[in-house]
């Protein structure tokens, strides 16, 4: 036999149970065609000399938000904390782009203003322009009182896309609406936003989905899900593949609006049935959500947020209707993945998963919770016993995002029920782990390096230590576990012989590092079907991917055509 490709000289680990250890790896056309010691290895056409590095499965990135990373013509608020930085950063945009009819501006934080969310007042005096200002979970928008007047809402009037805050003293709207990216998704919300608001034009969004996969394939994800996608932008996705943009292989999952009705279920249908499928783009599962986000306090919460007595928040729709609607996708055949943060929205997926399951008979659907920041004791068991599926992110866990707002409206009695990575694992559930770009950072290794220390990306503030991932554990939760979650374990999550060549070549050998140190590592090479998709030394005649957007684990951002007058992601 000869193959194409060897890999050897290195540490290759390939999660096969029946061999889970080499030291040589073939390759030949899209599949892998030997495992195992490097004296039996097979005469190649080539050989990539790992040279102590480290040989994994490709990351599947279970839940990331390619429709959402950043906008080259929107100012960047990540992780500003200074009400006077985000004034100065806005006015300054608008000063530069006197063409644009719109500021747009991203990621800003809930705690940007202190003791309350931000508001219109707080915007008075930086631009006469209109102002729309997402926030960094995408859930919430900040507008100016020239937005509230130029969207008719002034006075009171509703937006398809949103619930405005009114003030309870004047009736006027605040300048803040909630329920943001459950309302957007709809049909009624995406046509007023792409109206309205330059930055949800079908182009800009467009320039998301290819610069997000660009910086996918430089962090050695070789499958993405994109977990929420309209079915007015599934276009999107086949202007990439026409265009040859879509590198990484491609889940998208359809977005449900929890009020939708039979015919919008008839529709999803119609687009499983006649959009065109290929190894690099699939749908199939479809996206709920049981209740909010815990930040601005509209998760669903078995008790009260420790620091507004008497609020719960709420469910996304009323349990009896939430129930019937999911045991009507279960019976149509759908894999859900339910939105889920706090512990009564986990509970209330929960019980509509086993409802589904009594009503229509169970079958390994492997429905999905996502996010699970909040989960109740006797919950937990619950995950392993209905065969659903735990999405988690463990950047969300991180004290340098959650400390202040989510631990004070959780409260410290609670801490324990907080992102349960390593109970979930051990009580045998099945967990996948991702990044929800651009919520946290696309590079699996800042997931990594936060599912083993629970600690900010400076070392400092651990908390919830018991909940720690060994780096094997978290290894696995970001391939096989993706791969399982999606029920594509018998082709891809494990280096086996006749599995799609789906691998990553990480700079180092994890293994031999302290968490820390993993954090200065990268994806040398980054391989899917047998090519390169990222290349970064030539290994392979490739290239590395383009640059136009880096999320560099921390260490600052930078953009493709750096000036003055734009603001990059900055990780301060």
């Amino acid at each position: 036999m000869v193959v194409d490709t060897l890999y050897t000289g290195g540490s290759i680990r390939t999660f096969d149970p029946e061999y889970p250890w080499a030291s040589a790896l073939g390759v030949t056309g899209d599949r892998i065609s030997y495992v195992g010691p490097v004296e039996e290895a097979p005469t190649a056409r080539r050989t990539v000399e790992l040279a102590g590095r480290l040989l994994t499965p490709g990351v599947a990135d279970t839940h990331n938000h390619l429709l959402l990373g950043f906008d080259d013509l929107a100012v960047s608020l990540d992780q500003v904390t200074s009400l006077d930085t985000v004034r100065n950063r806005i006015a300054e945009f608008a000063e530069t782009h006197p063409d644009l009819e719109w500021i747009c501006a991203e990621n800003a934080l809930y705690s940007v203003v202190e003791g309350r969310r931000p508001n219109a007042g707080d915007l008075v005096g930086v631009t006469d322009r209109p102002v729309f200002i997402t926030t960094y979970d995408q859930h919430s928008v900040w507008l100016n009182r020239p937005a509230l007047a130029k969207l008719g809402i002034l006075n009171g009037g509703d937006i398809a896309w949103g619930n405005p805050e009114i003030d309870d003293r004047t009736g006027e709207p605040t300048g803040w609406v909630t329920d943001f990216y459950t309302s957007a998704m709809t049909i009624d919300g995406l046509a007023e936003l792409q109206r309205d608001i330059p930055m949800y034009s079908p182009d800009r969004r467009y320039r998301k989905i290819t610069n997000s996969l660009d910086m996918a394939a430089r962090f050695g994800i070789t499958t993405v899900v994109e977990p929420q996608v309209p079915l007015a932008e599934l276009d999107l996705f086949a202007r990439a593949e026409r265009e040859g943009r879509l590198t990484s292989r491609v889940i998208a999952a359809i977005y449900h609006p929890v009020g939708a009705d039979g015919d919008f279920r008839a529709r999803i249908t119609e687009a499983i049935r006649d959009t065109p499928q290929h190894e690099r783009f699939a749908l199939g599962p479809v996206k709920l959500y049981a209740d909010d986000v815990i930040e601005p306090h509209t998760a669903a919460m078995l008790e009260d947020y420790a620091n507004r007595p008497g609020h719960r928040g709420y469910p996304s729709l009323e349990p009896t209707e939430f129930e019937r609607l999911f045991v009507e996708l279960d019976r149509l055949g759908y894999q859900v993945h339910t939105h889920a943060t706090g512990d009564w929205g986990i509970r209330l997926t929960l019980d509509a998963i086993e409802a589904a399951q009594r009503a229509n008979g169970r079958v390994d659907t492997r429905h999905g919770v996502v996010h699970v920041e909040c989960l109740a004791p006797e919950d937990l068991p619950r995950f392993r016993d209905l065969g659903v599926v735990a999405a988690m992110q463990p950047r969300h866990a991180s004290p340098d995002l959650v400390a202040g707002t989510w631990m004070e409206n959780i409260g410290e009695s609670r801490w324990d029920r907080a992102w349960r990575f390593r109970s979930m694992i051990d009580s045998g559930a099945r967990v996948t782990f991702s990044s929800d770009w651009q919520v946290g950072e696309m590079d699996p290794l800042v997931g990594v390096y936060s599912a083993m220390t629970r600690a900010g990306l400076d070392g400092t503030q651990a908390w919830t230590s018991g909940e720690r991932v060994g780096l094997d554990a978290t290894l696995q939760a970001y391939t096989l576990g993706g791969a399982e979650a999606f029920h594509r374990e018998g082709a891809s999550g494990m280096l086996r012989p006749g599995y799609l060549a789906d691998l990553v070549v990480w700079s180092g050998d994890l293994y031999d590092m302290e968490p820390a140190a993993i954090l200065d590592q990268q994806a040398d090479l980054t391989v899917v079907g047998g090519r390169p998709i990222h290349d970064a030394h030539g290994e392979l005649d490739g290239a590395a991917a383009a640059a136009n957007v880096q999320d560099p684990a921390g260490a600052g951002q930078t953009c493709s055509e750096p000036s003055s007058d734009h603001h990059c992601h900055d990780h301060g």
